[in-house]
């Protein structure tokens, strides 16, 4: 290797290492303890759109609302399921067991309640087929339970949601069909 090879390089590497960190300096950070706000997916002018103002839903597609809420309750599913869990094997605590397993019930039918509401949007009005509504609900949803890392933090994003199932049943009740009733 040339002299002036190995001084081309090592420059190109100074300008771009300079270039990498000007970028990631610029890059928005968000603040220490606040959870990152989630995408919204391309509005698609085929969505119904909820229309709550001053709740956290309004202007979304009803499928990305129903989505995020299924999503959060997931993330309550899994993290009682994961202290029962550990409430059986590893430290040996009936009680415990009983209710962070009713606890996670009683969250997952809850997810699957918004998860079911948000596939019957995506096929109605989008005309595609269920495993394609996953396909498309599953990130967006994905997305905001891995925000929260405690049930408390969870729970208090999901309070808004059964408000919102409400207007839904309200304004679509084949859609949001399930009768049970909401509570946090």
């Amino acid at each position: 290797m040339s002299l002036r090879f190995a001084r081309c390089l090592a420059v190109t590497l100074v300008l771009a290492t300079a270039f990498a960190a000007c970028a990631a300096e610029a890059a928005p950070r968000p603040k220490k303890g606040e959870p990152a706000a989630p995408a919204a997916a391309a509005g698609d002018k085929r969505d119904r759109v909820v229309n709550a103002p001053g709740t956290p839903f309004h202007g979304r597609a009803f499928w990305q609302a129903t989505a995020l809420c299924g999503g959060i309750y997931f993330r309550v599913n899994t993290i009682h399921s994961e202290a029962a869990i550990s409430a059986k094997v590893i430290k040996p605590d009936p009680a415990a067991y009983q209710r962070l397993t009713k606890q996670a019930e009683v969250a997952g039918q809850t997810a699957t309640m918004f998860f079911e509401a948000t596939e019957q949007f995506l096929v109605a009005d989008r005309k595609i087929n269920r495993d394609e509504a996953v396909l498309t609900y599953d990130p967006v949803a994905g997305r905001e339970g891995d925000r929260f890392k405690t049930v408390d933090a969870a729970m208090q994003a999901a309070k808004p949601c059964p408000e919102l199932y409400r207007l839904c049943r309200a304004a679509h009740p084949q859609t949001c069909a399930d009768p049970t009733a909401l509570t946090n």
